[in-house]
């Protein structure tokens, strides 16, 4: 959405739908000024009854090669700031999403393994659900910082430890063939 107008005293006077009743944060590859204008209008408009909803916090998606980009928590934590307030975060590593699929599937925690690239999301979900996690190191965790949590004396710093890891997803194959 283009911003209306050339000056802030018009950004505010573009109309609002009457029927949004929350604001959803996600992965946006054309995120820009004038959404987070309007995301802040509704949510200031509803007050508390317009909901401020997250799909993840991860800050840095990894690409090939070590590379990065910003992540969908850059965006939400714009968006909160300019709200100043909190979204709810419905993905990882809220179990929101895990206590989804368990209420339609019939999801055994002690047969479900959660696999995953990230300490503060993927695996402490998976631990955060009491299944079983499984880090690979081909994302943005080195196996040094899997150590720094685990020797700490920290419960919370534990939380991010896997019970198992690889050094790539690739490693499993042999094993679920068998």
């Amino acid at each position: 959405a283009a911003l209306p107008g050339p000056a802030a005293a018009d950004w505010v006077q573009a109309p609002l739908d009457p029927a949004v009743r929350a604001v959803l944060v996600g992965f946006d590859e054309h995120f820009s000024y004038a959404k987070l204008c309007q995301a802040l209008r509704y949510l200031l408009r509803g007050g508390p009854d317009c909901l401020l909803v997250g799909t993840n916090r991860d800050h840095r998606l990894p690409l090939e090669g070590g590379a990065g980009i910003p992540g969908t928590g850059c965006l939400v934590k714009a968006v909160e700031t300019a709200a100043q307030r909190e979204a709810f975060i419905v993905g990882k590593p809220n179990r929101f999403m895990f206590d989804c699929v368990a209420g339609e599937f019939p999801v055994d925690p002690a047969r479900t393994i959660m696999v995953g690239d990230r300490l503060d999301t993927d695996i402490l979900m998976g631990n955060n659900c009491g299944l079983t996690t499984l880090l690979t190191l081909t994302g943005v965790t080195a196996l040094d910082e899997v150590r720094g949590h685990q020797d700490s004396g920290c419960p919370a710093r534990h939380g991010l430890v896997p019970d198992f890891y690889v050094d790539s997803i690739a490693d499993l194959l042999p094993v679920l063939g068998e």
